[in-house]
């Protein structure tokens, strides 16, 4: 693969950055959900695209096709409009898949993808499939509505991706024309557009691509587009007098929608459509970090803490309004109707991730980690050919997983944070590494001046014994940084069968051990997984008086197929003791939780609507399963909330 120059000294840099795929060797609980995607999942998402008519929407020596998704009521928006973004995703799932299991065929068919884009680009580096065939001469006069600089965005991960995944760079150096094009034509200086997306995207991805390219600019350009958001005059105002319509008839009423009502760093609110803002929080992250902002720094951890202290499910799902894909009042946190997009909780994990470019704070990372296992892969079939759009943390039988969807983010969403999934587990540093998430893997990390590889022994989340052999050239100092979760009661760690004080080492929920590393050197590290029933906020109407089961990283469910009555009619009184069994032939191999419970009789109603004698109680056993894996089964009923005693 040839190099790319990396980024100036002089320029400032965050604390941490992730690792590159090719860095990560995932196996145990994580590599068999990423052999899914290989197997399974990246095929089906190109095959997908190509039966929507994707190809023939971007392919220049195709006959302009006809629309195939009318429009929205209003007339503005078609979500055939975003396929751009679309492939760009599946091309980014495809090359980390690739990467992990050659495939051929598949890169073959990404190449030829990848081709109809360069022919399309236009020589001053344009490059929108919608705006050249579907509707031209119409260019950056909707950025409000339309997710032009959206669609740019994914196109430049996945032309990050397939760069480093591959060795090929057409994609990223297509990427990197219509970068600078945009460059030219938004930014403060006179005669450029004070724009920036109604569907931020486009940040994080430019901060991508300054990291793989070493060219600044882009880095500036992220940095332009966060602060440029919200002023005054407001941009998308003077966009719609610019094309003839009335700013006060935007269909959404207000800009909190796309979290433009203000400037980023006047926000403390989380509002507006979830993707979005998670995008959004995402971006801004890594502006802060790269340019040690801490003005910005204070505004994230103010969003941050609004969003996990009001508006975040316990399984790490967000946004619970269809209406407008996203957030609704504090502690407004329905089940049944949980709209919870997969997409969304994938943002999570996305901004948890890039504040922990700051340095190790197990807040994020714990954060990471409940999106991770639980609300965002909650959106994939354990097979890898089926999706969840909405996650709802309760369903009477008829929320099942389907095909595709008109519009398909969340398929190759899910699809590339699965295949890239050994990124989110470490960071590195001058000087120092850190462990975010444990699974069984091997890592080779960049200290600055020395490689250091990891390879962690474990069979997490199942069990909490965590062994990790050092590996380096020659003796080398340099902090080791391992995440003790939040949620954890009880955690012991040794070096060399040495134990180590926990409490003396500990800052920001890590335990950092910084010493001289010879090659063997062997950590471990115990987690207790303690069950345990947690309560909601009392504010949360809807779970008032219920509990839901935790172990470690994971939230349970009641499944109708493992328990053959009302779910609702199940009570689990507190004193209630849970054994943990480890189950290899139900679900891929999960553990699962059982217990004795209680549950209202309905035997002695005799025909009866209502009555004044409360029901009588019956014992009955109770087995739970991890939330992401429901409706891997016959479809039936589902309950996150239990009724408890």
């Amino acid at each position: 693969m040839s190099a790319l120059p990396s980024a100036a000294h002089d320029v400032p840099r965050a604390r941490f950055r992730p690792p590159a795929v090719p860095q990560v060797e995932v196996r145990g609980f994580w590599g068999a959900r990423v052999d899914a995607v290989a197997d399974k999942t990246a095929d089906i998402l190109y095959q997908r695209c190509v039966e929507a008519g994707m190809l023939d929407q971007i392919d220049p020596d195709r006959p302009v096709p006809a629309l195939r998704i009318p429009f929205h009521p209003n007339g503005t928006v078609t979500m055939q409009m975003f396929w751009d973004s679309d492939l760009g995703k599946t091309i980014e799932t495809a090359a980390y898949c690739v990467y992990r299991k050659p495939n051929p065929a598949l890169e073959a068919k990404i190449d030829a993808v990848i081709d109809m884009f360069e022919k399309l680009q236009q020589e001053d580096g344009y490059l929108s499939s919608w705006y050249q065939r579907m509707e031209p001469g119409k260019r950056w006069t909707n950025l409000r509505d339309c997710h032009e600089l959206y669609c740019a965005g994914h196109l430049i991960e996945g032309a990050v991706a397939y760069y480093q995944a591959t060795g090929k760079r057409k994609l990223l150096d297509v990427m990197s024309r219509y970068a600078d094009h945009i460059g030219t034509v938004f930014g403060p200086n006179p005669g450029q557009r004070k724009g920036y997306c109604g569907h931020e995207e486009l940040e994080l991805a430019l901060v991508k691509l300054a990291r793989v390219t070493g060219n600044h600019k882009y880095m500036d350009l992220a940095k332009y587009m966060v602060d440029q958001r919200g002023q005054q005059p407001h941009y998308f105002d003077e966009e719609a007098k610019a094309r003839g319509a009335d700013p006060s008839e935007y269909h959404f009423k207000n800009y909190e929608y796309n979290q433009a009502h203000k400037p980023v760093r006047e926000q403390d609110k989380v509002v507006g459509h979830a993707v979005r803002a998670m995008y959004l929080y995402a971006g801004m992250a890594d502006v802060a970090t790269e340019y040690g902002d801490d003005d910005l720094r204070k505004a994230l951890d103010r969003l941050w803490d609004d969003l996990n202290s009001k508006r975040l499910y316990v399984t790490g799902g967000l946004g619970p309004s269809a209406d407008n894909e996203g957030f609704t009042s504090d502690y407004d946190l329905p089940n049944e109707t949980a709209y919870a997009e997969t997409c969304a909780a994938v943002g999570l994990a996305f901004w948890a991730n890039r504040m922990l470019g700051m340095g190790p704070n197990t807040r994020y990372a714990d954060a990471m980690e409940l999106a991770l296992y639980n609300g965002s892969i909650s959106g994939l079939s354990l097979d890898g050919s089926l999706f969840f759009y909405e996650n709802p943390l309760e369903s009477r039988g008829g929320h099942n997983r389907w095909k595709w969807h008109r519009c398909p983010c969340c398929p190759p969403n899910i699809g590339r944070m699965v295949a890239s999934i050994g990124t989110y587990m470490y960071g590195q540093a001058e000087g120092e590494v850190a462990v975010h998430l444990y699974c069984d893997s091997t890592a080779t990390l960049d200290i600055g001046s020395a490689e250091v590889k990891l390879t962690q022994n474990t069979r997490y989340p199942w069990d909490g014994a965590i062994g990790i052999t050092v590996d380096v050239d020659k003796p080398t100092r340099f902090a080791l940084n391992l995440r003790i979760p939040a949620w954890c009661r009880k955690a012991t760690l040794s070096v060399n069968g040495a134990p180590i004080d926990l409490k003396g080492v500990t800052e920001d929920g890590y335990a950092r051990i910084e010493r001289e590393w010879k090659a063997g050197d062997a950590v471990q590290l115990d987690l207790d997984l303690t069950v345990e029933q947690l309560h909601a906020h009392p504010e949360v109407r809807q779970d008032v008086g219920r509990v839901t089961l935790k172990r470690g990283p994971l939230v349970y469910c009641l499944e109708g197929i493992d328990n053959p009555l009302s779910l609702n009619r199940i009570r689990v009184p507190a004193a209630s003791s849970f054994t943990a069994n480890f189950e290899p032939g139900l679900l891929e191999g999960v553990v699962t939780l059982a217990a004795e419970a209680e549950a209202d009789a309905t035997g002695d109603w005799n025909g009866d609507l209502y009555r004044i004698a409360p029901p009588q109680t019956e014992t009955v056993p109770i087995k739970a399963v991890p939330y992401y894996a429901w409706d891997n089964r016959e479809p039936g009923e589902m309950l996150v909330w239990l009724r408890g005693g």
